[in-house]
């Protein structure tokens, strides 16, 4: 026989109203009672409804996640970490995947009030749906934000430090020819990544060899080396906009039996899980996915609470990774 909230109360000895109070997470409570409440919950293996407490409290016990592509390591561990700390909070998380330039970056379900919250995460541009989540005062919040001006509460990471610590740490290893492979432009992470690069060799007093505009493929750095490869113009070293980038560069190289990182040092950018496994392994700037989910959650969360309405902005430090890729000059 299915246990129900009037065994709960029987075995606590306490009244149905107290342990409805205790399931909404009323603070008005009393400590001992709760613990009665709890451990009658626990002997019983007493699991409440959870669609009945959502409408009680006339939430859905949802929150929304936009992303562009389930095809990134970095965003799957943004994912994973934001449903794990959700859970923990007793929320579920529904995923909607927008591709870049595909429809709406919000998925209508999001708008019709079937969430109490919605987290994008790498918005490049604030269009009509993300207007309409905020006319409808669901909250929302910005993770990895690629807006140059938030228009809500955002947790971004500090792309201009990555790319000029990534560009001294080739420059401290003695190389003075570093290239940069930059991601596309609409993305302000690629565009802030390229100006900490540039801010890196300026105070060094050295000029980019050559900066380049790629995209966030394999594709997209191996056919950049293999074009330097072919003209004999090939830098000592080179700084790629991410991970991606880096591994067609390193392939490039290698096909073409040039030695890494004798002939080429590489640094990349996020530290996507492959980084550690290639051979050598890949030096790399740490995007910390971990961080930008939790405070992302807590952000959403205090929102939805009644926090005060505040367009906060949290910045995060990336972490430089050292491994094998990148060598002092020869």
């Amino acid at each position: 026989m299915k246990v129900s909230i009037f065994d709960v109360a029987r075995r606590a000895g306490l009244s149905v109203v107290t342990v409805s109070r205790v399931l909404n997470g009323a603070a008005s409570v009393r400590d001992k009672n709760r613990e009665k409440v709890l451990q009658a919950m626990k002997e019983l293996d007493y699991r409440p409804n959870a669609s009945a407490r959502s409408l009680a409290k006339g939430k859905t016990g949802i929150i929304g996640l936009t992303l562009r592509t389930l095809q990134d390591s970095f965003f799957d561990a943004v994912a994973k970490e934001i449903n794990d700390r959700l859970a923990e909070r007793g929320y579920y998380l529904a995923l909607s995947v927008s591709p870049e330039g595909e429809g709406s970056p919000a998925h209508s379900t999001f708008k019709e009030d079937r969430v109490d919250g919605v987290l994008l995460l790498s918005p490049i541009r604030e269009d009509e749906s993300v207007l309409e989540l905020k006319r409808r005062k669901i909250p929302v919040v910005l993770l990895d934000n690629q807006m140059r001006h938030s228009p809500a509460p955002s947790v971004i990471v500090d792309n201009f430090k990555g790319g000029f610590d990534a560009a001294c740490h080739l420059i401290g290893l003695g190389h003075r020819r570093i290239s940069h492979i930059a991601g596309p432009g609409p993305f302000l992470s690629s565009r802030e990544r390229e100006r900490g690069f540039r801010a890196a060799m300026a105070e060094a007093g050295l000029q980019p060899f050559s900066v380049e505009r790629g995209t966030f493929r394999i594709s997209s750095g191996y056919e950049i080396a293999e074009r330097w490869i072919r003209a004999d113009r090939l830098p000592t070293a080179v700084f790629a906009a991410d991970d991606n980038i880096a591994l067609g560069v390193m392939d490039a190289c290698k096909n073409a039996g040039l030695r890494l990182p004798r002939d080429l040092s590489v640094v990349g950018f996020d530290d996507q899980p492959y980084a550690a496994e290639f051979r050598p392994g890949l030096t790399t700037v740490r995007q910390p996915a971990g961080q930008i989910a939790r405070h992302g959650v807590e952000l959403l969360l205090k929102r939805i609470e009644g926090a005060p309405q505040r367009s906060v902005t949290v910045k995060l430090e990336p972490e430089l990774v050292v491994r094998e890729s990148a060598a002092p000059i020869a």
